[in-house]
């Protein structure tokens, strides 16, 4: 490669305490390009290993274009196999950890092992520093990070990944999260607290100047893209925008899935929480649309998932107090969402629903493994089960569902069932043609063509996910302008089939290990309420229930255009 790559990566055990600085191989650049795709090629000959094995790997790994001029080229992946899903899991993540990761010098880090004791460990240019970090245990993220140099990047877990939590989060940077998944209690099985780099350096480029020509054809889609920088838009409201558009269209998770609309969801709408909070934006390295939200007092404002589920889907419109569930989430380690649909869950059990103090008292016993928290602790489906009603579990390959309900765009229900990590709605975003309308509008309550539709938006998602680029860019830029992008670093001839090819390699090495794992066709499902239960309906708007059979045809289609030899009789 003439560019983008450092070349170098690093092993480190745990156990041991050592490391080696290991060369980056030439041919899993060129056939998994970096991220997601690194990882997924270092874990296939672990993946049947239990997630809390000593011998299952924790991998950071950037892409490409990490640490150069592209755009949105700040972010990178974590993977693992999942605690909660046992499922292969990767987790895309922005902040600025991967660019100094990969400014010290490296592509990415493979960790193996478990330390005797908690330990910090600090990335250099010449290789690792372990420190003890007994100190550290049972700290909040928010107390950790008051110990830490200000120029320093970081990865930690707080209580909940210490206590393996099914679904605690690494926390980078303060609040960039590895959420989803449960890599959290990976690292935590791994006794490692804190992870740091600090670095400077410079990351080669094969042409400065058709990398600025590339990315100024990015830019120039991105600047006439309402969606991006609209007056409305995710730079002006961050993901919080969606909160009125998915309320227009009936299809917010509400009740646990039991209805898909909630009056009361302008009260923590992106509109609503600017002009409470006095936002600012913030984002990633290398981002021009910097999405992030923060308060004039410091809030980390919520994105749109963890605001709809601590708000429709546990009937909440407290909006102070899913600022604070948020706030809770992030010092405790907790994923949002799968926090937010295990309580709301339990509400459904339980027969009623909670108050804005229960919510938070709740989210602090599931991070402390405390009363009920212990059982919430292991995630919504074995907790349902515990009780005898797995079907109140709103989940796919037992991770809980994001916030878009799969009744009101039928894309996102076959996405979600097609799903290697189980329920997400960030493997194909169907949402872009059904609901945003880009690139092309679609009717959302038809599978016509949806198969297809998903299939090429899994692998193109592989592939942003691999370069470890930003999904909200291809809101107005595609492949192809990306393909010039990679190009340019790199000194490849990369076209937008070729990209294709890589990302689809690296679905099917994902389901193959899933496979080995003991799933099957059977789990590409969707919960029985979305078959049976409809999610709204008065004079102008219906959502029905979605026809299982239209579904099943579907799934069908689906498997033929992937060239899966599965049966779904």
């Amino acid at each position: 490669m003439e560019g983008g790559y450092t070349g170098r990566y690093l092993a480190v055990d745990l156990a041991e305490q050592t490391w080696a600085v290991e060369e980056t191989p030439e041919d899993l650049c060129n056939e998994f390009l970096g991220g997601r795709g690194f990882g997924v090629a270092m874990l296939r000959g672990h993946i049947t290993k239990d997630p809390f094995s000593p011998d299952m790997p924790l991998i950071i790994a950037t892409g490409p274009l990490v640490g150069t001029p592209s755009p949105t080229s700040g972010r990178f992946s974590v993977i693992s196999r999942s605690p909660l899903t046992g499922t292969v899991f990767d987790c895309s993540v922005g902040g600025r950890f991967g660019t100094r990761l990969k400014k010290v010098g490296f592509d990415f880090v493979v960790f193996t092992g478990t330390s005797p004791d908690w330990v910090r460990v600090d990335i250099t240019r010449e290789g690792v520093v372990f420190n003890p970090a007994h100190e550290l245990a049972g700290l909040s993220t928010g107390e950790v990070m008051k110990h830490l140099d200000k120029d320093l990047s970081y990865g930690l877990i707080g209580p909940a990944g210490e206590r393996f939590v099914s679904f605690a989060s690494i926390v980078f940077d303060g609040h960039y999260l590895a959420g989803r998944g449960g890599l959290g209690a990976v690292m935590g099985a791994k006794h490692l607290k804190l992870i740091t780099v600090r670095g400077d350096g410079a990351v080669r480029v094969y042409s400065e100047e058709k990398l600025k020509k590339a990315r100024e054809n990015v830019m120039r889609l991105l600047r006439a893209t309402p969606a991006i920088f609209g007056e409305f838009g995710l730079s002006n409201f961050g993901t919080a925008a969606l909160v009125d558009l998915i309320h227009a269209r009936r299809m917010e998770p509400t009740m646990n899935f039991r209805q898909s609309f909630f009056p009361d969801s302008g009260k923590y709408s992106g509109y609503r929480m600017k002009t409470v909070y006095d936002t600012k934006k913030t984002g990633c390295a290398g981002c021009p649309i910097l999405c992030k939200k923060q308060g004039s007092g410091g809030e980390v404002i919520p994105e749109f998932e963890t605001a709809s589920h601590f708000g429709a889907l546990n009937e909440n419109n407290d909006l102070s107090s899913i600022v604070e569930a948020n706030h809770l989430c992030n010092d405790y380690g907790l994923d949002t969402i799968s926090t937010a649909s295990t309580i709301a869950c339990y509400s459904e059990i339980q027969g009623r629903s909670f108050s804005p103090e229960e919510l938070l008292s709740h989210i602090k016993l599931i991070g402390e493994r405390e009363g009920i928290g212990d059982a919430l602790a292991e995630g919504s489906l074995r907790y349902a089960g515990s009780q005898g009603v797995p079907e109140l579990s709103m989940t796919v390959k037992g991770l809980e569902l994001p916030a878009y309900d799969p009744r009101g765009a039928y894309g996102m229900a076959l996405a979600y069932a097609t799903s290697n990590r189980g329920a997400c709605h960030l493997r194909a975003y169907p949402i872009s043609y059904e609901i945003l309308r880009k690139p092309v509008a679609v009717n959302r309550f038809s599978f016509e063509g949806k198969a297809r539709m998903v299939k090429i938006s899994e692998d193109m998602n592989a592939v942003i996910d691999s370069l470890t680029a930003c999904k909200f860019v291809f809101f107005g830029a595609s492949l192809e302008e990306y393909a010039e992008v990679l190009n340019a670093v790199t000194g490849t001839s990369h076209d937008v089939q070729s990209l294709l090819a890589i990302g689809e390699r690296i679905w099917d090495i994902e389901r193959e290990m899933n496979r080995m794992n003991g799933f099957t066709w059977k789990d590409d499902n969707l919960p029985e309420r979305f078959f049976r239960e409809a999610g709204y309906e008065d004079e102008k708007v219906v959502i029905p229930p979605i026809d299982r059979d239209a579904f099943l045809d579907a799934l069908r289609r689906y498997y033929r255009i992937r060239g899966y030899e599965e049966s779904t009789e």
